[in-house]
Parts: structure tokens; C-alpha cells; sequence
């Protein structure tokens, strides 16, 4: 579920995860596949400092509690919540690739309660970094 926002995501990892959506079948991948349908795909080199892209370190919040959390977003064999990587086929993964900072989407959780999740930094992206091959 999305708020109409407009979403940016690389073209590398748009085709990333459009292979990883064509691996899963499942009811996160048809999600994530709706997600990538809205996105505004453009170059690595393009892509806005304060986007969240894949392997990004995001602050983020949680309208309804105000509680702050981080997380790296990763691709499902790199999750580890311990670590606070957080897969692409979670729910809050999907909700917050492609926002920027001060960016909000309401995203129905598979409990079925909505979140507004607001995303309030980008600590880590890699393009920002020059690091390409992440």
C-alpha cells in the first residue's frame, strides 16, 4: 500500500530485484514487484544522496509510536536482525525502498495493522559512497 509518493531506485537495482521477485513467490515479492512498477528508475550515478537504495543504512520512524529505528537494507541471504539488516522482502524493507529523507507511506504489516513509516536519514548509501558493486 502506498501513499502516491514518487520512488527512485537505481537501474541496478531494479534489475536486481526483479530477478529476486521472478525466484519468490510469495505474497512480499508480489508486493515488491508492485513497489518496483511505480519506481522512477535511473543511472547509480543519478540517484539522489538522500534515497534509500539497496544496502543503504536508514533511520527511519514509526508515526503512530514515534520510535526511531536503523536499519541496513539487504537482499534475503544478507538479513541478519541482529545485525539490523533487514531483508528486502520484509515488510518494512518494501515499504521504505526508494523514499528520501522526510518521505512517509502508510504500509499495511502482515498482521494487518498499518504503519506510517517516515524516513528521517540516509547514514549509509552506497552510491553516495562511489561504492557501485554493492
Amino acid at each position: 500500500m502506498n501513499t502516491g509518493n514518487r520512488i527512485f531506485i537505481t537501474d541496478q537495482d531494479y534489475h536486481r530485484l526483479m530477478t529476486l521477485v521472478g525466484q519468490h513467490e510469495s505474497a512480499m515479492a508480489g508486493a515488491l514487484e508492485e513497489e518496483l512498477s511505480r519506481a522512477h528508475v535511473i543511472a547509480q550515478t543519478e540517484i539522489p544522496r538522500d534515497v534509500v537504495t539497496m544496502n543503504s543504512k536508514v533511520k527511519f520512524s514509526d508515526d503512530s509510536t514515534s520510535q526511531e529505528s536503523e536499519i541496513t537494507l539487504v537482499y534475503p541471504q544478507d538479513a541478519n536482525l541482529e545485525q539490523g539488516r533487514v531483508s528486502i522482502l520484509a515488510p518494512v524493507g518494501i515499504a521504505l525502498l526508494g523514499l528520501s529523507v522526510g518521505q512517509s507511506i502508510d504500509w499495511k504489516m502482515p498482521n494487518g495493522t498499518v504503519k506510517k513509516l517516515r524516513v528521517k536519514d540516509v547514514i549509509f548509501q552506497p552510491e553516495a559512497a562511489g561504492q557501485y558493486t554493492l
